[in-house]
Parts: structure tokens; sequence; C-alpha cells
């Protein structure tokens, strides 16, 4: 008997831009894996449809009217919210800021509106397939330009993370943008053995991915 087809990816996408929305709407619509769950043109109306849609991504613009996609973001996947939705945060603004605010709030990835189709594509179902988009060395490029204005936070610091120093070694590793591989060479143990303890570093500290664990070692001052 063979295997039942796989339930296409459900896709929500918010942009105030008609042109610009129509166009992801069209090609994210033409692929056989995707479907558009619904638009929108405000953060607002964002929020209204993936509470009642609760589709694996929502596509989320940042500047928009009523509600932006960054607060946006916060309500849909940001800390304390109990059935989180996964949110690509797509944009024109390359900016320090709106890149940290994005991913602070809960957002999955990160893609300028520039980026090839095949890259959006790829992002769409690399955060609905539950992984972070940013790659080790996207993270390395994204930690070295903003690193310097995350603040610890004050209660911060060892002490106030429930991990043991073998999950903290990894945690600071994963924060300096190493990949599984590089992690288990660095600490001579096997890849599976990694991703052992970055389950664990996930589950302890109720973090949702790597992108996660990165902001959450900068602002307890666990890497500088």
């Amino acid at each position: 008997m063979s295997a039942a087809p796989a339930r296409p990816v459900r896709v929500v996408v918010c942009d105030d831009q008609m042109l610009v929305r129509t166009g992801l709407v069209t090609i994210i619509g033409a692929q056989p894996d995707m479907e558009v769950a619904g638009e929108c043109a405000d953060g607002r109306a964002a929020v209204d449809l993936a509470r009642k849609e609760r589709p694996d991504v929502v596509v989320m613009d940042v500047r928009m009217p009523v509600l932006d996609g960054i607060e946006a973001t916060r309500l849909l996947a940001g800390s304390g919210v109990r059935d989180p939705v996964k949110v690509l945060v797509v944009t024109t603004f390359n900016l320090d800021e709106y890149v940290y605010e994005a991913l602070r709030a809960g957002a999955s990835g990160f893609l300028l509106k520039d980026a090839p189709p095949d890259r959006l594509l790829h992002g769409i179902r690399t955060v609905a397939s539950g992984a972070a988009l940013l790659d080790p060395e996207v993270t390395r490029q994204l930690v070295g330009r903003y690193a310097s204005r995350i603040r610890p936070s004050e209660d911060g610091g060892d002490r106030e993370v429930p991990l043991t120093p073998r999950e903290l070694e990894v945690l600071r590793l994963i924060a300096d943008g190493l990949s599984n591989s590089e992690i288990a060479a660095a600490l001579v143990i096997s890849q599976e053995t990694v991703k052992t303890f970055v389950s664990r570093i996930l589950s302890k500290l109720q973090l949702r991915d790597r992108v996660q664990a990165v902001v959450y070692a900068y602002r307890r001052g666990l890497v500088s």
C-alpha cells in the first residue's frame, strides 16, 4: 500500500503592498506542496486570520498599518503564547533592529523581499518543518552585527540558567554559530549526542529553535 501524500504546507501571507502580496501568493500557490490559507494587509488582520486558520507558516511584513509585523509576530509566536504560530518575517528593510526585534518577538526566520523565489520557498519549508531559517553562517553574521546592542538582563548569568555544565557549553557554541557537526568536533562527541543536547537545551529553556537559543544566550550574558 502506498503512503498517503503529505499534507501541503498552509501559508498565510501578510503584506500591506497589494503588488507584493499578490506576487507572494502567486509564487506560494503554484507550489504542489503548499497552499495559501489566506492573505491580509495589516498586522491586526494577520493575527486574527492566523488564529482562525492555524496555518503552518505566516509570511509577515514588518512595516504595516494598524499593527506592525513585529508586534503581530509577538502576539502569534512570542513568549507566553500558548499555541504559537511559526512566523517568517519578510521585509525590504535590512536593519539590525528589525532583525533582532523580529527574532526576539518569536519569528523563526528573517528574509529580505529581494531574495529569489527559491530562497523564499526554502524558507517557508524550513520554518514549517520546525527548524530555524538561519543557518550557522548566517547566525554568525547576524550575531556579529547586533550582539553588541543586546544588553544582558540584570538577573542573567550561569546561576539563573537551569542547564548542566555540558549543556551550557553546547549552548555557548550554538550562540557562536557552530553547526551540530562543528560542535561535535569541538567537544569530541557524536552528532547524535549533540542533537540530544540541543533538544534538552531547547526543552529546558522552553525555546522553539536555535535562533531563540542564540538570543537567549546573549540576553543572559553567557557569551559576549
